[in-house]
C-alpha cells in the first residue's frame, strides 16, 4: 500500500469520499485500474484516507498504487479539502474485500461470500453462501445457503464480503512451524 502523510483543511467524511473518488477515478483509468472504494476513517488518533484500487484482469501492483498515489496526493495538496491530519493510503482491497456497490455484486455472481447480519436472524449472525443475484430495486441479494436459496436485504447486514480466503491455508496441515 502506498502511503503519504499529509496535513489538510476542510471536509467531512461523505463529501471527502466523494471528492477523492472524483479525483482518483481518472488517474486510475489512465493506468487501466478501477477505484474499488474510498474510505475516510479514524483508527485511534489517526485519520486514514484509503483509496482502494482493483485490476479486474488480475495483479494490481505497487507500481499501480504509486502511479495513482503521487498525482492524487498533489491534487489533494492543491485543493486542501481536509481540515485535519491524515494518512493517504492507496492500495488493494485485498482478499475478503467488502462488496458494497452494484458493480461489486455483479462482478462476483456465483462466488462464495461471507454475510454478517446486524442482528441475529433465524438463529444465525454470520454465514457463508454463494452469491446468485443482486436486486438494485429493493437492495437485496439472493444467495445459496446450507438451508437453500435465501433473499437477503443489504440494509440488514453489517457486511457482505468476498469469501476468497477459505482455501488460502489448504495443505498447511503438513507444514511444520
Amino acid at each position: 500500500m502506498a502511503e503519504t502523510k499529509i496535513r489538510k483543511k476542510g471536509g467531512k467524511g461523505g463529501n471527502t469520499v466523494k471528492l477523492v473518488r472524483e479525483l482518483a477515478e481518472p488517474l486510475a483509468a489512465e493506468i487501466g485500474v478501477t477505484v474499488w472504494d474510498v474510505l475516510f476513517e479514524k483508527e485511534g488518533a489517526t485519520r486514514y484516507l484509503k483509496v482502494l484500487l482493483d485490476r479486474f484482469d488480475g495483479g494490481l501492483t505497487m507500481d499501480d498504487c504509486e502511479k495513482v498515489s503521487r498525482p492524487l496526493s498533489k491534487k489533494l495538496d492543491e485543493l486542501d479539502p481536509i481540515d485535519s491530519s491524515y494518512v493517504l493510503e492507496v492500495g488493494s482491497p485485498g482478499i475478503g474485500r467488502t462488496l458494497k456497490k452494484e458493480e461489486h455484486f455483479l462482478e462476483f455472481i456465483d462466488c462464495p461470500i461471507r454475510i454478517r447480519y446486524i442482528r441475529e436472524t433465524d438463529g444465525v449472525k454470520e454465514f457463508i453462501a454463494v452469491l446468485r443475484s443482486y436486486n438494485k430495486e429493493d437492495g437485496s441479494i439472493t444467495a445459496d445457503t446450507e438451508q437453500g436459496e435465501k433473499t437477503i436485504k443489504l440494509s440488514e447486514t453489517a457486511f457482505v464480503k468476498l469469501c476468497d480466503d477459505e482455501d488460502l491455508f489448504d495443505g498447511m496441515d503438513d507444514v511444520e512451524l
